[in-house]
């Protein structure tokens, strides 16, 4: 059995993370499983448990605009898309900053990066005074888990599972922000049109 965490007990799981340990958590989507992203141990480790190739690249949960401005590059209308969409079902792709190791993109240019979708995250991320990698909970190239039960079966490595519900039920909206023109990759509950409405507004 893997061990199940209610939501006042953080400060439990900020340790298993720090020890570069592998959770599940629930997200605004999605159920996710997350790594500390400044470890590259805490990084294999997550590679282990979700059984993925080391190609495919994780997004970034991030607790807030500053912590995302640690990572990536941003502009004015990035910045309005932060301000407007974020914390919310968005995931932008951005140019990431010079400085952050090659394992946490593989060598990219780009990183995915999210905002904490509620307090829980948010603190647990304060508590590690690091992102997090966040992918949803499954093995890859699998469905979705959609309950605690499910998680477990999929991902028996997981080091914790925190408890608590998801509302959307599907993945977020991911939009590259590295071009000129703005290019959904995935469509999720937020639309281009959406998108486009925000950045035409003073």
């Amino acid at each position: 059995m893997i061990k199940r965490y209610k939501e006042n007990e953080i400060d439990e799981l900020a340790q298993i993370l720090k020890r570069d340990g592998v959770i599940s958590v629930p997200t605004d989507t999605v159920y996710g499983i997350c790594a500390r992203m400044n470890s590259i141990k805490a990084y294999n480790n997550l590679l282990s448990v979700k059984n993925r190739p080391s190609t495919k690249l994780f997004p970034v949960m991030c607790a807030d605009k500053k912590q995302i401005k640690s990572i990536a590059i941003i502009d004015e209308r990035i910045e309005k898309l932060i301000d407007e969409l974020m914390p919310g079902p968005i995931t932008l792709v951005l140019n990431k900053r010079l400085d952050i190791p090659d394992y946490v993109n593989n060598g990219c240019q780009t990183i995915a990066v999210r905002m904490a979708t509620s307090k829980i995250l948010e603190n647990l991320i304060r508590k590690i005074e690091s992102p997090i990698f966040m992918t949803s909970a499954n093995q890859s190239g699998e469905p979705v888990s959609i309950n605690l039960e499910e998680i477990e079966k999929s991902c028996p490595l997981l080091d914790g599972m925190l408890e608590g519900s998801v509302s959307f039920g599907e993945g977020s909206t991911i939009i590259d922000c590295t071009l000129d023109e703005l290019k959904i990759l995935r469509s999720g509950p937020i639309t281009i049109e959406k998108i486009h409405k925000i950045l035409r507004e003073k």
